[in-house]
C-alpha cells in the first residue's frame, strides 16, 4: 500500500507542477502586460479627465490574489508530498534492517558501526573517525583493501584510550589511493534496525543506531535476520506414537 501511494504521488507531482507553473507564467506575462498598458494610458491622460486610480488598483489587488493563490498551490503540493512520501510511508520501516548513505552515526552501547564501499581495490588505505568537531579521536590502516563493501566498528575509544560517552555523533572519512597516488572512489553507510521516523522542516528522518538519516538517503531494507532466519526455518510435527 505505501508503495502504492508513492507511486501515484510522484505521477501526479509533474502535471501539478507544470499547472502551477503555466499559471505563474501567465500571471507575468499578464503583470506586464497590465503595467505597459496602464504606463500607456498615463502618458496619454487627458489632463482634464484623469483616470480613476481606484480602478487600476482593483486590478492589481486581482492580481496579487492570483499570486498569493499559486503560493498557497506550491504549499499544498509539498503537504501532500510529505503525506505520500513521507512519515506515513517511512514507518513501514520501523523495525526493519536499513542501510543509508551516511558518513556520520552515533555513539551506542560503547561503539559505533558504518560500512564503506570501496570503488576499487586500494593501495593504500586509511581510516579515520572525527567527532562532532573535526578531531581526529581514531585512525587504522584496515588490512583488507579490495573493492566492494567493508564492515567497519569502532569501540569508542580516543587516540589516548580513553572510552567516550554514548550519544555523540562521529564522522567516518575514508582515505584510499592507487598505487599512482590517485584517489579512490568511496561511499560510506549506516546500517542497522529503523527505531523511529520524525519530519522536521519538510524533510522526513528514519533513526538508525541512534543517529538520524533523511529518508531519500535510504538504500537498501530488507528483513532483520532474526526474523528472516525464523521465517526459513520450517516446523516440524510433532511425532506420533
Amino acid at each position: 500500500m505505501a508503495i502504492t501511494a508513492t507511486a501515484a504521488a510522484t505521477a501526479a507531482t509533474p502535471a501539478t507542477a507544470d499547472a502551477t507553473a503555466l499559471g505563474r507564467a501567465r500571471l507575468a506575462d499578464n503583470f506586464n502586460t497590465f503595467l505597459s498598458l496602464l504606463t500607456t494610458q498615463l502618458k496619454n491622460q487627458d489632463p482634464l479627465s484623469p483616470l480613476d486610480s481606484n480602478q487600476f488598483t482593483q486590478q492589481l489587488v486581482q492580481m496579487t490574489g492570483v499570486e498569493q493563490q499559486l503560493a498557497t498551490n506550491d504549499l499544498l503540493k509539498k503537504l501532500v508530498g510529505n503525506t505520500a512520501s513521507g512519515v506515513s510511508t517511512a514507518v513501514s520501516v520501523i523495525g526493519k534492517d536499513v542501510r543509508a548513505v551516511s558518513d556520520t552515526a552515533n555513539l551506542t552501547g560503547g561503539k559505533a558501526q558504518w560500512i564503506y564501499n570501496l570503488g576499487r581495490a586500494a593501495t593504500d588505505l586509511k581510516v579515520e573517525v572525527l567527532d562532532g568537531a573535526g578531531r581526529i579521536v581514531h585512525a587504522e590502516a584496515p588490512g583488507d583493501r579490495k573493492a566492494g563493501d567493508h564492515a567497519f566498528s569502532w569501540n569508542g575509544k580516543d587516540l589516548s584510550g580513553a572510552q567516550q560517552p554514548d550519544g555523540g555523533t562521529y564522522t567516518l572519512r575514508v582515505t584510499a589511493t592507487e598505487p599512482s597516488g590517485k584517489p579512490i572512489a568511496s561511499t560510506t553507510y549506516v546500517q542497522g534496525l529503523a527505531t523511529g521516523v520524525e519530519q522536521s522542516n519538510g524533510a522526513t528522518y528514519i533513526t538508525i543506531n541512534g543517529g538520524k538519516v533523511t529518508w531519500d538517503k535510504i538504500s537498501a531494507i530488507q528483513q532483520p535476520a532474526t526474523v528472516a532466519a525464523t521465517a526459513a526455518t520450517p516446523t516440524t510435527s510433532p511425532a506420533t506414537s
